[in-house]
């Protein structure tokens, strides 16, 4: 039985990354009416930042060569590190029992929003490999950073993210979707560029309900 894990970070209910994430979780289930479907609203219900009692043990994993993440219960010995277990755990069991992990997100600043990040830090310990896991990322920016745009080199979004997925996850094949230039609908300093976003966001749509009934 297949298993989605579904993300969201955007800090507006109504927002474009998480239009996508719905399109793609809508063809996804419709395709796998027997699947596993997980949730985890990120800003909502936000997961807190590590601690100290996490880094130690993070530092427990290398000291004592863990490669086995069963094992991580073993290594917390202080209330404290016990305590920071019992936020993980249940974050890693849910990526680690899906076969899709999707992210709906838009870019802050350039980057990821910190509730994402936050995720990230909690669930990633050293060694740690979530190949052959696959990752979708639903993506939303308010002005336009594909290949060949004024602000290409800015895009510490999906840039972030591919070496993430590859640095620490072993995940080399992670796919993202974007909806470029949202910011059009609001900024009249955009308006110009409301056509481009628009078949920005309508191409987004399409690949989303592509995957979700590939994946």
């Amino acid at each position: 039985m297949t298993a989605l894990l579904h993300l969201d970070a955007s800090a507006r209910r109504n927002s474009l990354s998480r239009e996508l994430g719905a399109a793609f979780v809508a063809a996804w289930r419709a395709e796998h009416p027997d699947g596993q479907y997980r949730y985890r609203d990120l800003a909502a219900d936000p997961v807190p930042f590590i601690d100290e009692a996490w880094t130690e043990l993070c530092d427990r994993v290398l000291a004592n060569g863990a490669t086995d993440l069963d094992r991580l219960a073993e290594l917390a010995e202080t209330p404290a590190q016990r305590a920071a277990w019992a936020i993980v755990e249940p974050l890693l069991a849910e990526v680690r029992a899906a076969d899709v992990v999707l992210i709906g997100t838009p870019m802050y600043n350039y980057s990821i929003p910190a509730s994402l990040k936050a995720w990230l830090d909690q669930i990633t310990f050293p060694r740690m490999s979530l190949a052959p896991t696959r990752f979708v990322v639903a993506g939303a920016r308010g002005g336009a950073y594909a290949p060949g745009a004024p602000k290409e080199r800015f895009d510490y979004q999906e840039r972030y993210l591919r070496d993430f997925f590859a640095g620490h996850f072993a995940v080399e094949d992670a796919v993202f979707l974007n909806a470029e230039l949202a910011n059009s609908r609001q900024d009249p300093l955009l308006a110009h560029l409301r056509v481009q976003h628009d078949d920005s966001y309508r191409t987004a749509l399409a690949t989303a309900q592509r995957l979700g009934k590939e994946y």
